[in-house]
């Protein structure tokens, strides 16, 4: 059962914001053991001809990059609170978790929040090895291996829990992902992550596809595409998974400007450069000083948004 705009809150960052934008239908959260009755029905695969819509390579590589910055964490704010948000859901269930997985660990923003007496050992995959080897420390015991969300090494029944945070949108098959988790789960195992929701930086994109509309007479993706909250749940059952909870949040994020926000994009590598774009249209730039729409616009987003809800 899902509950849209639960536990709203805001990061607010320094000096007059300009901008904001929302990161939000952000946080699906899911608990409930794999099926041990009915094995789930086949997702569909990914056949030859299918649209990739990552650059799974690239994505690595970014990733990687990200880690061996000078400050890798003046980005990280926002992956360390819902890291934060998913360990409080990993305490909120009564019981020891033996063994748990994290999917996406990145430099373990999860782990960093658990406890001994929930995890005992926590095994960290993440595409990127540089973001493992700069993992942030954490009391519980952890094992670190370098492979790809949609290929998960680990034998049927092996996990206690399977926890991840802002990683499974990246995915070129999140069915085929869903249903790896299913199988290294125990029967009585739970799933608990989170990933951007469809509306992350509406403004942003409503901003880029106006400005291009009235310039070029068309747009094409800036940002990476989202999964739909509303699909999600079909996704997971999909997948085998039962006693299904949903919740979306929304995090409001304030830039003092625009060079601020490409900066911060570019530290989460969320910007569309990882993006295979099967036909891109040869329009020409227009002449400087001809927009009639510009990012400053932006603020009446707002006011569209709330007349369209009366």
């Amino acid at each position: 059962m899902g509950a849209a705009g639960v536990g709203t809150r805001a990061l607010r960052g320094p000096g007059r914001p300009l901008l904001w934008v929302r990161w939000g239908r952000r946080l699906w959260v899911l608990s409930g053991g794999s099926a041990a009755a009915a094995s789930p029905p086949a997702a569909s695969s990914s056949g030859s001809g299918a649209l990739s819509p990552f650059d799974r390579g690239l994505k690595r590589k970014q990733k990687n990059w990200a880690a061996l910055q000078a400050e890798p964490a003046k980005c990280d704010y926002l992956r360390e609170e819902v890291g934060g948000r998913i360990a409080d859901r990993v305490f909120d269930i009564p019981r020891t978790f033996p063994l748990a997985l994290d999917v996406g660990s990145g430099r373990g923003y999860i782990a960093q929040h658990l406890t001994k007496e929930t995890v005992e050992k926590l095994i960290q995959v993440d595409i990127a090895e540089n973001a493992l080897k700069n993992a942030v420390e954490s009391e519980i015991p952890t094992v670190s291996v370098v492979a790809d969300e949609e290929f998960l090494p680990f034998k049927e029944d092996t996990f206690d829990l399977v926890v991840s945070s802002l990683s499974l949108h990246w995915v070129n098959d999140l069915p085929r992902a869903f249903k790896e988790i299913h199988q290294v789960l125990k029967p009585d195992g739970v799933f608990i992550g989170a990933m951007f929701g469809g509306d992350t930086l509406y403004e942003l994109r409503c901003s880029l596809q106006l400005a291009e509309l009235e310039r070029e007479g068309g747009f094409s993706p800036h940002v990476s595409p989202f999964t739909a909250v509303s699909d999600l749940g079909h996704l997971l059952s999909r997948a085998g998974f039962n006693t299904l909870t949903v919740d979306t949040d929304e995090i409001q994020v304030n830039y003092p400007g625009l060079f601020e926000v490409m900066e911060d994009l570019q530290g989460k590598y969320i910007l569309c450069g990882n993006i295979n774009i099967s036909s891109i249209s040869g329009a020409r730039p227009a002449q400087r000083g001809s927009a009639t729409v510009s990012f400053g616009d932006l603020a009446k987003i707002n006011g569209l948004i709330s007349r369209g809800k009366k």
